[in-house]
């Protein structure tokens, strides 16, 4: 081990790592007391720390110092903070005293603040969740509550916020990658994360949000969502009792999402300019706004729609602007779970077709207005995404009778006198 130009056992490395004693000289002659306030105050001001090998095989470069943090209760504290500054193999003993310098410079010219020993449980506990949580939309917290719990406080609740780095978030993320989880999850972990450390900061427990920023690469689920193919759809309708079966109809044709069909109020529903105005959203019978700017924006009705809605109309009891289109006999917004749990997916398994979730009729919308060959825009604006890339890898699927068509198209390009074969005659009556 090296303590700055001279070695020492292991055994016999030093605990308290300020070696500004021999920098004061003979600061403390002029008064026992003020001597050792002089000391105490030049020893949180500047420090040079301790360089050390550690390992056999692989021998690395250790930096030591003494950080200044602030304990849970406010108060100022000390403690011995290690870092590995790299390989001796590839840093002289100089190079990796000139990184420790650099790292040091901030505490000794006083540029650094103190940061907060809170550990990420205590803070999601103590201020994240009474605090932060009450003012985020419902949905969005009951997400982060659920990666909270499920993912992150298992791994590194017992961390101090300040020790969470980039190199850990990565670390986890690729452990969950490892078990399996999905691109999709890993940005919902990230996203969690990053929400509470942007409080942290805000709360000055720590400097910077070390997961913002960090890239999960493909946020493609690993399982597509089930969608219905227009036969399936009529199916379905056939099949569906009142108010589910406008409820699905109305899904299909205009891929809102449930918690905003649930909160529409007659208001919303232009008939004579023919749009739906989404401008609400409910979540657990708690109604906020749509979940991004995107979201709110209006849906143009199709006459199909616009019919169904006004046959709707007829049989409800409550017409006043300001009601819901879909409400219980108390007026209060139907509840999606038991809809879902005792009238749709009952349906469907009856009726042979997939145990699709509210949200599938947003994926058949999306595919749909691919079959008929909208743009991705077109798509992405009705959806109310904000990312188009969400429209074309995540919502957007390929019908296999569309497939057969493209390809079939390409060929004749390339070999237009080629005779038509028996699927080729017949997909082209299709068309």
């Amino acid at each position: 081990m090296f303590w700055f130009g001279w070695s020492v056992n292991e055994s016999e490395r030093p605990l308290v790592l300020d070696t500004t004693a021999r920098l004061l000289g003979d600061a403390g002659k002029g008064g026992r007391a003020n001597g050792r306030d002089d000391e105490r105050m030049a020893r949180r001001r500047y420090q040079t720390g301790c360089l050390f090998i550690r390992g056999k095989r692989r021998k690395v470069w250790v930096a030591r110092w003494r950080k200044d943090v602030l304990k849970p209760d406010g108060s100022l504290g000390r403690v011995l903070h290690s870092e590995v500054i790299g390989l001796v193999s590839e840093l002289s003993k100089r190079e990796a005293r000139n990184i420790l310098e650099t790292r040091l410079r901030p505490l000794n010219e006083g540029r650094q603040r103190p940061q907060s020993t809170i550990t990420l449980e205590q803070f999601v506990r103590e201020h994240w969740e009474p605090a932060v949580a009450p003012t985020l939309k419902a949905g969005s917290a009951a997400v982060y509550r659920a990666y909270l719990k499920r993912h992150l406080l298992p791994a590194l609740g017992s961390m101090r916020l300040s020790e969470i780095s980039r190199p850990t978030i990565l670390a986890l993320l690729a452990s969950k990658r490892q078990q399996g989880y999905s691109g999709a999850t890993l940005h919902c972990i990230r996203t969690a994360l990053s929400k509470v450390l942007n409080e942290a900061v805000e709360c000055k427990c720590v400097e910077d949000n070390a997961a913002r920023g960090i890239r999960v690469g493909e946020r493609r689920p690993q399982t597509e969502r089930p969608y219905l193919l227009a036969q399936q759809v009529r199916t379905l309708l056939n099949g569906l009792p009142e108010p589910c079966r406008t409820l699905v109809l109305v899904a299909v044709l205009t891929g809102l999402r449930i918690g905003e069909l649930l909160a529409l109020r007659w208001k919303r529903v232009d008939f004579l300019d023919g749009v739906i105005q989404v401008r609400e959203t409910v979540y657990e019978g708690t109604f906020g706004t749509p979940k991004t700017r995107s979201s709110k924006r209006d849906v143009p009705l199709s006459q199909s729609v616009r019919d169904a809605l006004l046959a709707h109309r007829a049989r409800s009891a409550n017409t006043e602007l300001d009601a819901l289109v879909f409400a219980t006999r108390k007026q209060t917004p139907l509840n999606p779970r038991n809809l879902l749990n005792r009238v749709l997916r009952p349906a469907c398994k009856e009726l042979g077709l997939p145990a699709v979730s509210w949200h599938s009729f947003r994926h058949t919308h999306a595919t749909l207005l691919g079959e008929v060959g909208e743009s991705l825009k077109t798509a992405q604006a009705i959806l109310g995404h904000s990312d188009l890339e969400t429209t074309l890898n995540i919502y957007t699927h390929a019908i296999p009778d569309s497939q057969r068509r493209a390809v079939e198209k390409v060929a004749a390009i390339l070999f237009p006198n080629v005779p038509k074969s028996a699927v080729q005659a017949e997909t082209g009556r299709a068309n």
